[in-house]
């Protein structure tokens, strides 16, 4: 740690970065966190993560030693912070959590350290978005459960090395190519979410309509979970807005035709596409012609950010098969224009000749 002074007694500064502090694994406060699952077996999809996080978490507590560091990575809202808790839960053990911007000094990173019990469970938030002085601290950390100081500043100067309790760094991404590779490498487990299908998402809306008392039947619950965009984050929203609908527009149930009308209220359409979604299909299929548009000329023409457009709206689009990225530009494929209710023109691109390659100049 460069030129800090780790003070005895960690100061209200010092634990600013601390988020929320769980002395035994409990969730986050709140309505989204009442949703989440404490335990591996009440945990719905990941099959393959499941089986992998229980055999490590069962041969820990055979061994009664901490977990090896964990690495979770995917988009958002797929469960990581859901399985940090799981982890701590399992184990009964303390969960920690914090966020890589928060930790903006090493000294931040420090105090937290130093406040772990044995076997306890840090989650970081985000850890791709560590600072480098904060990551150097972190090495010795993980791999050693030491702690290095430095005392004074100049020639007086002075370094020590505290030891800390074995613990288990949890770590959450939303991208992984911008974890350092040193960083990477010195967890145990490194792990993808992947995007849950629709079956596993009605089950997830059937419990959190069990925990929430909102009377709901599976044909409501296959309506939500089939425009949750395969995200149980999504999911759980929809069905909190198709709830408000059911109790002012109807007698409080949710059935099949209640989500259907109740999520077109909303904006939700068949597929999952919101307002803004369906606005960049339409300005790009109408105003340009279906393209090929430039990142820039599209996002000005819904009134969003480049990086709003690029990160949150398009890869969906792009998975849906509704747009593509070409060196020219973004171009409509015949699905977004089928999907809006427009005829394509002959001229459109993907159209006009499958022959001609979109990457040609």
């Amino acid at each position: 740690m460069r030129d800090e002074l780790l003070s005895p007694e960690p100061t209200p500064d010092d634990l600013e970065p601390v988020l929320t502090d769980h002395p035994s694994g409990t969730d986050v406060i709140g309505e989204e966190g009442g949703l989440r699952p404490r335990h591996l077996d009440d945990f719905v999809g990941q099959r393959e993560l499941k089986e992998h996080l229980g055999i490590i978490l069962e041969a820990a507590r055979r061994r009664e030693q901490a977990v090896d560091h964990l690495l979770f990575a995917g988009p958002p809202g797929l469960g990581k912070t859901t399985l940090a808790g799981i982890v701590a839960a399992e184990l009964q053990v303390g969960l920690h959590v914090t966020s890589g911007p928060a930790l903006d000094r090493a000294g931040d990173l420090a105090a937290i350290l130093t406040r772990l019990g044995e076997g306890d469970v840090l989650f970081i938030d985000e850890i791709h978005r560590l600072s480098r002085n904060v990551e150097e601290v972190l090495y010795p950390a993980m791999e050693d459960f030491q702690l290095d100081i430095v005392l004074g500043k100049g020639p007086a100067a002075r370094s020590i090395r505290l030891d800390l309790p074995r613990f288990t760094l949890v770590g959450a991404t939303t991208r992984t190519g911008l974890i350092t590779g040193p960083l990477r490498d010195r967890f145990g487990l490194v792990a993808r979410l992947d995007y849950y299908d629709a079956d596993e998402l009605q089950s997830i809306v059937t419990r959190a309509g069990g925990i929430l008392g909102i009377g709901i039947d599976d044909g409501g619950a296959s309506e939500i979970a089939r425009r949750a965009r395969g995200t149980p984050r999504i999911a759980n929203r929809l069905l909190r807005r198709v709830r408000d609908f059911a109790e002012v527009r109807g007698d409080g149930r949710i059935d099949e035709a209640t989500a259907h009308e109740g999520l077109a209220v909303f904006g939700v359409d068949d597929l999952g596409l919101d307002k803004v979604d369906r606005a960049v299909l339409s300005n790009l299929c109408q105003k340009f012609g279906g393209g090929p548009v430039g990142l820039g000329t599209l996002a000005i023409s819904v009134g969003e950010a480049e990086e709003t457009v690029e990160d949150v709206y398009e890869p969906f689009l792009i998975q849906q098969g509704l747009l593509m990225r070409t060196p020219r530009g973004r171009v409509a494929t015949p699905a977004a224009w089928a999907h809006m209710g427009l005829v394509a023109p002959a001229s459109a691109p993907l159209t006009a000749d499958p022959s001609r390659s979109m990457f040609e100049a």
